[in-house]
C-alpha cells in the first residue's frame, strides 16, 4: 500500500490518506460535519439558511451538532440514510447529482467525502458524542509563501490540533476561501495563480479557523534581481520595506517637497498650506525639514478640529438624538481632550464611565446616542475594540471566535442604563427617535436579558472573558476595556490611526480585526501596538511616527506599476483616494477666498469646523449641501464606512456648476478680485492662482496654456474665473497624491 501511495501524484496521495482515515473510523463531530461543510451544504447560500432549503435545515456552519444530527437522522421520516443499503442513501445520492439536486454536484462516489458519510451510515449512523473534543489551533503551512513565477500552484497542508493534545491531517476536509475571486484554490487545498498577484487563502476546519498568505512574484534574475530601496527611517519602514524586498518590488520614490507638503497638511489638519508657507517651505534647505513640519503642524489647533471630527462621525454626534446643544458640547470637551493631548485611553475610559447630565458631564451624550442594549454592546465592541459581533446575535459568528451565548452575555452588561428626560421640546411630535433638551445618563442595577438561544438569563460578562468585576460597573467595564493588558484596543486604535494617516489600514475592514482577516503586515501592526502603549496611548506621537516615515512620504506615481505595485496593501506608493467632502470644500474655500455657508453656524466656519450634521434640520445652506451630496456621514452608524468617498454624477456636476462654487468665483471678495486689483500681469496671476489651489507653481505648459486664455478671453475676469474654476476642480486638489 505504501508503495503505491508514493507512486501516486501529490493531491490523489492526499485522497487516498482521507479515504483511508474515512474507512478506519468516522465520527459524527468530527467527519460528518467538515463533510457538511466541505460540500458547503450548511453554507447560509444553502441549507444553512435561516429557512433551509427543500425542506432541508442544517445549522449555520456547523454551529449545533445535536440538531444537524437530528435533521439528517430523525426528520423527514428518516428518509436522508438508507440503513439497509447506505450507498442509495438520499444525502449520497443529492451530493453525487444522481437525483436531482438544486446544489448540483458536490462530490463523487470516488471522493473521501463519500467514503465518510457511507462508513457512518453504515456503521449505524452515531450521534454527536457527549465527551467530544472540539479544535484547539488549527495549523496550515506555509502560513506565508512567496513563489516566483509568471504561474505558480502552492499545495496547503492543514492540521488540527484538538483539545485533547490529538493532531489529525485535515487537508482534504478543510474549506478554503481565497480573499481574491480570480484565485483558485482546489478541494486538496492547492492554492492557483495564473498571474502574478497576493491572495489570503481562509481556511476552516469545524469550529478551527486559521490563515494563509500567498504571493506569485514575476521572476527576476540578474541586475533586475537587485532590491535598491531606501535605507529606512523607522519601524515602519523596516517592516514595508522587507515585505517589498521579499516580493521583490521597490518602492517608488520619494514625493516632491510641495506634494508631500500638500498631502501632510490635508492629512493632518484638513486645509492646504498657504502660498507663502508652500514657499518657505520649498525654499527651505534644512535636511530634516520634513520632520520639522510635522512637528509644526500637529502643533496647530486644526489638528484637534480634525480628530474631534473623526469621533463625532464614530460616537454618533449628530443634533436629531443629542440636540444642537449636546453636540457642541461634546464636540467641544472631544476637541479640547486632543488639543490638550488627552491620552486616547483616558479619552475612553471617559466616555464609558460617563453618566449625569447630558449638558453638564458632554461624554455622557455616548450613552444618550446609543439606547438598546444590543446597540450598545455592538458599538463598544466595535470602536473600541475592533470586533464586528453582530452576526453572533444570531448565531455563533461564522468569521469570528465569538459564540451566540457570548454575544448575550456581552449585551447583558449594557442593560441597567436609563434616562431621566428633564425636557423635550422636539420640533416633531410624530417624530419619537428626535430629542431636544437636557437628560440625565442613570445606572441602575442589571436588568434580566434573556438569552434567545436558551431561553435562560444571560449572564452580564466581558467580552471574551469570564464573568465581570466587582465595584462601579461602568468603571470596571473602562478599566478593563482600555488596560495594556488588552491588547485589542490598543491594536483597533492603531489601525485606525493608520487608516487616517495612510489612507488604508493595515487590516481592513478597518474596524473588523479577526484572525480570519490578517493584517498586511502583522508584526507591524504589532511593533506599533507596543510603541502606542509604551508611549502611553499618544495619538500625536503614533501620528508623528507615521508621517515621518519614508513609507509615509512615497510618490503616488511608480516607474513600474504592475499588480504587485498598485495592491494598496504593499504600501509600494501612496495611496491615490478622493478627498474627504470637507476637506474638497475647505480647499474650494481657501483657494477662491470666500467662505461655504452652513445653517447655525457663524460666517467663516470652516467645514471641518463643524460639530454636527444638521444643525438647522430640514434647512440647508450651500455647504451643508455640498457635505451631504460628497459623502458626509448622517452619524447613524457607528462604523467608518458609513463615510462615502464614491464619486457620483451629482458630484460631478456640482464640481462643474453647483450654486455654492458659482457664488465663490462670482463674489466682490473674493481672490480673484483682488488679484486683478492688484494690477498684476497674467503671468503673476496664474502663479499666485496655482499656489493658492493646487501648492505648487504652474509648469510651463501650464502657464503659457494660462497665459493664452487670458489673452484671448473678453475680460481678465472672465479668464481668471475660467482658470479657477479649473484649478479648484484639478485632481491634484480633489485626490490624495
Amino acid at each position: 500500500m505504501l508503495l503505491g501511495m508514493l507512486l501516486l501524484p501529490e493531491a490523489a496521495r492526499a485522497d487516498q490518506a482521507a479515504i483511508e482515515q474515512a474507512a478506519a473510523a468516522v465520527s459524527f463531530d468530527r467527519d460528518v460535519m467538515a463533510v457538511l461543510s466541505k460540500g458547503g451544504c450548511n453554507a447560509g447560500t444553502c441549507h444553512g439558511n435561516l429557512n433551509g432549503k427543500g425542506g432541508f435545515f442544517l445549522s449555520l456552519r456547523g454551529q449545533d451538532p445535536a440538531a444537524d444530527w437530528q435533521e439528517l437522522v430523525a426528520s423527514a421520516d428518516g428518509r436522508r440514510i438508507n440503513r439497509i443499503d447506505p450507498s442509495r442513501s438520499l444525502i449520497l445520492l443529492k451530493a453525487t447529482a444522481e437525483v436531482p439536486h438544486g446544489g448540483g454536484r458536490r462530490f463523487g462516489r470516488e471522493d473521501p467525502e463519500w467514503a465518510v458519510l457511507e462508513r457512518w451510515i453504515r456503521d449505524a449512523a452515531a450521534g454527536p458524542a457527549a465527551d467530544a473534543v472540539g479544535v484547539a489551533e488549527l495549523i496550515v503551512e506555509p502560513a506565508d509563501a512567496v513563489v516566483s513565477g509568471e504561474q505558480a500552484d502552492v499545495p496547503l497542508t492543514v492540521t488540527a490540533e484538538f483539545a485533547d493534545g490529538s493532531r489529525r491531517d485535515v487537508t482534504r476536509m478543510a474549506v478554503y476561501e481565497p480573499s481574491d475571486p480570480l484565485v483558485d484554490v482546489t478541494a486538496d487545498g492547492v492554492v492557483g495563480f495564473d498571474r502574478p498577484g497576493l491572495a489570503t487563502v481562509t481556511v476552516r476546519y469545524l469550529r478551527g479557523q486559521a490563515v494563509a498568505r500567498v504571493a506569485v512574484v514575476p521572476p527576476r534574475e540578474g541586475e533586475a534581481a537587485l532590491w535598491r530601496g531606501p535605507e529606512p527611517a523607522n519601524i515602519i519602514d523596516e517592516q514595508v520595506f522587507a515585505r517589498l524586498q521579499q516580493l521583490g518590488v521597490e518602492p517608488a520614490p520619494a514625493a516632491s517637497d510641495l506634494v508631500f507638503l500638500r498631502r501632510l497638511s490635508l492629512d493632518l489638519l484638513g486645509v492646504l498650506p498657504t502660498p507663502d508657507e508652500a514657499k518657505a517651505f520649498e525654499a527651505d534647505q534644512a535636511s530634516d525639514k520634513r520632520e520639522q513640519l510635522v512637528d509644526r503642524l500637529l502643533a496647530r489647533p486644526e489638528w484637534a478640529d480634525v480628530w474631534a471630527g473623526i469621533w463625532s462621525d464614530l460616537l454618533r454626534v449628530e443634533e436629531k438624538t443629542l440636540d444642537a446643544k449636546g453636540v457642541e458640547l461634546f464636540h467641544a470637551w472631544m476637541r479640547q481632550s486632543f488639543a490638550e493631548g488627552t491620552p486616547l485611553d483616558a479619552f475612553v475610559r471617559e466616555i464609558v464611565a460617563a453618566r449625569g447630565s447630558t449638558y453638564d458631564v458632554p461624554p455622557a451624550n455616548f450613552w444618550r446616542a446609543h439606547r438598546e442594549p444590543i446597540i450598545r454592546a455592538e458599538t463598544t465592541a466595535q470602536v473600541f475594540l475592533g470586533a464586528r459581533i453582530g452576526c453572533a446575535k444570531c448565531h455563533n459568528h461564522p468569521f469570528d471566535r465569538w459564540l451566540q451565548d457570548e454575544y448575550h452575555d456581552w449585551s447583558a452588561v449594557f442593560t441597567g442604563i436609563d434616562y431621566e428626560i428633564v425636557k423635550n421640546e422636539r420640533k416633531d411630535d410624530l417624530d419619537k427617535h428626535e430629542f431636544v433638551g437636557e437628560q440625565i445618563v442613570q445606572l441602575n442595577d442589571f436588568q434580566e436579558r434573556k438569552n434567545p438561544r436558551t431561553d435562560a438569563p444571560a449572564t452580564p460578562r466581558l467580552l471574551g472573558e469570564e464573568g465581570y468585576p466587582d465595584g462601579d460597573r461602568l468603571e470596571a467595564l473602562a478599566a478593563w476595556m482600555t488596560s495594556p493588558a488588552n491588547r485589542r484596543f490598543a491594536r483597533s486604535q492603531v489601525n485606525r490611526i493608520w487608516f487616517h494617516c495612510m489612507g488604508r489600514g493595515l487590516v481592513e475592514p478597518v474596524d473588523d480585526l479577526r484572525d480570519t482577516n490578517p493584517a498586511s503586515h502583522p508584526e507591524l501592526l504589532e511593533q506599533l501596538t507596543d510603541h502606542f502603549i509604551a508611549s502611553g496611548h499618544d495619538v500625536r506621537g503614533l501620528v508623528r511616527l507615521i508621517c515621518t516615515s519614508q513609507t509615509y512620504g512615497l510618490a503616488s506615481q511608480h516607474p513600474a506599476p504592475g499588480p504587485l505595485v498598485d495592491d494598496p496593501q504593499l504600501y509600494a506608493r501612496a495611496i491615490v483616494r478622493r478627498r474627504s467632502a470637507e476637506r474638497i470644500l475647505d480647499a474650494q474655500v481657501a483657494a477662491l477666498g470666500v467662505a461655504a455657508r452652513f445653517e447655525g453656524y457663524d460666517e467663516g466656519t470652516r467645514a471641518g469646523e463643524l460639530a454636527g450634521v444638521e444643525r438647522v434640520r430640514r434647512k440647508a445652506a450651500d455647504g451643508d449641501e455640498f457635505l451631504r451630496l460628497f459623502g458626509k456621514p448622517e452619524r447613524l452608524l457607528a462604523c467608518e464606512c458609513e463615510r462615502s468617498n464614491e464619486p457620483t454624477l451629482s458630484q460631478a456636476l456640482t464640481l462643474v456648476g453647483g450654486p455654492g462654487l458659482n457664488r465663490r468665483l462670482a463674489a466682490d471678495a473674493n481672490r480673484l478680485t483682488q488679484l486683478l486689483s492688484a494690477d498684476l500681469s497674467p503671468e503673476a496671476i496664474v502663479d499666485e492662482l496655482f499656489w493658492a489651489a493646487l501648492v505648487r507653481p504652474p509648469t510651463a505648459d501650464e502657464k503659457a496654456s494660462a497665459v493664452e486664455a487670458f489673452a484671448a478671453a473678453a475680460t481678465p475676469r472672465e479668464a481668471a474665473e475660467d482658470l479657477a474654476w479649473a484649478l479648484v476642480n484639478a485632481k491634484e486638489l480633489l485626490f490624495r497624491n
